[in-house]
């Protein structure tokens, strides 16, 4: 090849290259052009939902297109997490990440097919909430202490309630390891059977999300003994948490937040982790979480990714002392 065609022919690559990259950043800088598919890997009506929702919501307003709830569920979230994880890293599917399937999932076998911390990009943590311990009516419970005394005076003789693999279930596991008490768990497919039984005195006790409870708790059919946060509750103000009721530091809480897959344009990260911490700090958003209990979490990539890390690691270590098995 003429010294001539070799000059031309790396010109035509270069300006091949250039325009393959501006294309690419102008692609970027439009984002979003075209709807946005949000995957919740639960189904329809949960907690999981309902944040999903809400996010999408916020997020359409402030980026002007639709953000679109799909909801996946399956495997205590895994299938769906699964999913998001193989999506194309463009920005226009996004993944809820959540306690379940981005921590306690790690720590079950099977283990899940995705690596929470590589194989995503955390945007930002949209909520978290603690769960709370109530009682059936009937026992003699009134405090904290009562309980644990009971429990170990009598091991193995006092029962309750967990839906596998769910924040409700590490905190038990959690607080039977930090109390040194064994109980008697009884596995639900979901929270609706598990509160009839315990409405129904069928079972004792148990961990459920405190906007769940409330409604029973102010009815008076159930009895809230602590909560799992390391403050108090405003649903609940005079509920005493278990850090107060002398165990110090413990805390367990359920959790969501917005993931995309890795390789997603950091371009596009940031546009989005703006819109997140403009979203989640709109006093319109705030009051619909605090209302129900719930806290609006420090807000950003960086401190959303070290959070996960850290309740992965947390979980992985509860199930394996507890020996938990997948069901």
């Amino acid at each position: 090849m003429s010294n001539r065609r070799l000059a031309l022919a790396t010109i035509t690559c270069a300006a091949i290259g250039f325009i393959a990259t501006s294309g690419s950043a102008l692609a970027q800088s439009d984002y979003p052009s075209k709807p946005v598919k949000i995957i919740v890997p639960f189904p329809a009506g949960g907690t999981s939902d309902v944040m999903g929702r809400l996010l999408a919501e916020e997020l359409g307003k402030i980026l002007k297109q639709p953000f679109i709830v799909e909801n996946v569920g399956g495997a205590g979230g895994v299938i769906g997490t699964e999913r998001g994880a193989k999506a194309a890293p463009d920005g226009y599917t996004l993944i809820q990440t959540g306690v379940g399937q981005s921590a306690v999932a790690h720590g079950l076998e099977p283990l899940p097919k995705y690596n929470s911390n590589t194989d995503f990009i955390h945007i930002s943590q949209v909520h978290s909430g603690p769960n709370v311990l109530v009682v059936h009516p009937s026992t003699p419970f009134k405090t904290l202490k009562d309980l644990v005394d009971h429990a170990k005076a009598n091991p193995g003789k006092l029962d309750y309630g967990y839906t596998p693999a769910a924040s409700g279930h590490m905190a038990m596991e959690q607080f039977k390891q930090t109390a040194g008490i064994f109980m008697l768990g009884i596995p639900y497919r979901g929270g609706g059977p598990m509160m009839t039984d315990i409405l129904g005195g069928t079972i004792k006790l148990m961990f459920i999300n405190q906007d769940v409870a409330l409604q029973h708790v102010k009815a008076g059919k159930l009895r809230p003994l602590a909560v799992s946060s390391a403050q108090r509750n405003p649903l609940y103000p005079d509920v005493p948490t278990i850090a107060e009721s002398g165990y110090k530091g413990f805390e367990a809480l359920s959790w969501s937040g917005l993931s995309a897959p890795t390789g997603t344009p950091q371009a596009i990260i940031d546009k989005l982790e703006a819109a997140m911490v403009q979203a989640m700090n709109s006093p319109s958003v705030r009051q619909r979480l605090e209302s129900q209990g719930f806290v609006v979490p420090q807000q950003g990539a960086k401190p959303y990714a070290a959070f996960v890390k850290s309740e992965e690691a947390r979980w992985t270590q509860v199930i394996k002392t507890a020996g938990i098995k997948s069901q």
